[in-house]
């Protein structure tokens, strides 16, 4: 357990890891402003306190970090550390999430932004888990809009000073994903994205909350017009139209119904995003709410999948929860309908078992022993080749003048009697 201070959360966190803990309890170090319990016992007052507990979340830089952490109330904290320092032995907490689960159904939504990274690859593959499940989940996509007017980017006499990072004359705005206001992709453009999801949503989602023509246009944009060459470009958008099966003219005229992004004129679409992502408290983006409990930082298939089925009611979670749960694939399991296991995936060949893994290396044993026999007996007949020729320069110096003698007869007994072996 370590004190609330100065660095972030996630620095904590991984300075606990390198210490070699297995899990990470931050103990705040303010009182909340309300909380007289926690005010008397520390001894706080309400010019040190906080209105609001901090968000604890990934600040982009936590990718390396893998243990559990936690932050729990000062008053909380309080009690942890005096148990230890009167009786001076270890105190031994139990680190646990719950969702709430009201019924057999569980109702999420996802915060974003089309510009936004981290959850692509989420909504990439989210499809298939989202139509297994069927009716027994209820999805809302949101998108995260800046509101222009308090963020001082209209003037009151309605003149935009944030240019290109907003529409309706400053009403509504995104920030440049490159930070870039001349070149690659404009707040501006996400915002005109942004209203035409919800916009596909409201027609094509929203009914069932399923959406599978929504995720198919989320799956086509991301795969045609996800840079900056194409983000906006008309042709690109009308090509995922056609492979997303959607209806152009019904979105373009629920875009234009809404109030349209010209002018200053408001829209009920963007306002109704505003307004909800206030409620919400809505401050990093990607936000996962599960039945209204929210869930931060990098999502995967694996982490909502198990987060979504821990969301429903006692004996009322869907047959795919209680066969992919546990499993470390979860897209292939949803799709197959069952775990694929270590023995599984040695009958499939998905895996390679011991003995496959020692055949091969006494196959690759022997083949290199081959070849360095080969070698060893190219390399003696050479060298064998080499002493004969040296050998057949010399003339013999013993013997009568008369004699005649073959200089290669040295050579040829050498063959019974090897030089080298």
């Amino acid at each position: 357990m370590v004190d609330r201070g100065s660095c972030s959360f996630v620095q904590k966190a991984r300075n606990a890891q390198h210490a070699g803990a297995a899990g990470v309890i931050i103990a705040d170090n303010l009182c909340l402003c309300n909380d007289s319990a926690c005010l008397n016992m520390t001894g706080g007052s309400f010019l040190n306190c906080q209105d609001t507990e901090p968000i604890m979340a990934d600040d982009g830089s936590g990718g390396d970090v893998t243990i559990p952490a936690f932050l729990i109330f000062k008053v909380d904290a309080s009690v942890i550390v005096e148990e230890v320092k009167t009786n001076e032995r270890p105190v031994q907490i139990e680190m646990s999430w719950s969702l709430p689960h009201p019924d057999s159904k569980v109702e999420y939504e996802l915060w974003t932004v089309p510009s936004e990274d981290v959850s692509k690859d989420f909504q990439k593959q989210w499809k298939d888990v989202a139509t297994k499940m069927g009716d027994k989940l209820y999805f809302t996509p949101r998108q995260y809009i800046y509101d222009g007017i308090k963020s001082r980017c209209q003037t009151s006499d309605g003149r935009n000073m944030c240019f290109n990072l907003c529409t309706n004359n400053g009403r509504y705005c995104a920030t440049d994903p490159d930070n870039d206001l001349e070149h690659g992709i404009t707040g501006a453009e996400v915002v005109k994205e942004s209203l035409r999801r919800i916009c596909i949503w409201k027609h094509f989602g929203e009914k069932d909350g399923l959406g599978s023509v929504y995720w198919d246009y989320i799956f086509e944009f991301l795969k045609r017009c996800d840079s900056d060459d194409f983000f906006s470009n008309d042709e690109c958008i009308n090509d995922v139209y056609k492979n997303a099966k959607v209806d152009r003219q019904r979105v373009e005229q629920c875009m234009e119904d809404s109030g349209g992004l010209i002018n200053n004129s408001p829209n009920t679409l963007l306002d109704r995003e505003i307004d909800a992502a206030m409620r919400k408290g809505v401050v990093v983006l990607p936000t996962m709410f599960i039945n209204s409990a929210p869930m931060r930082g990098a999502l995967t298939v694996h982490t909502v999948f198990n987060a979504v089925c821990a969301g429903f009611q006692s004996g009322s979670k869907p047959q795919i929860c209680l066969t992919c749960t546990e499993c470390s694939d979860v897209n292939q399991c949803v799709q197959k309908g069952f775990c694929q296991t270590d023995s599984t995936a040695r009958s499939t060949g998905g895996g390679v078992t011991k003995k496959t893994f020692g055949t091969t290396l006494l196959m690759m044993c022997a083949l290199f022993g081959t070849a360095g026999y080969i070698h060893w007996r190219k390399t003696r007949e050479d060298m064998r080749d080499q002493v004969r020729g040296i050998l057949a320069e010399y003339m013999p110096l013993e013997g009568g003048e008369d004699e005649v003698h073959n200089p290669m007869d040295f050579a040829r007994s050498g063959q019974s009697a090897s030089l080298i072996s």
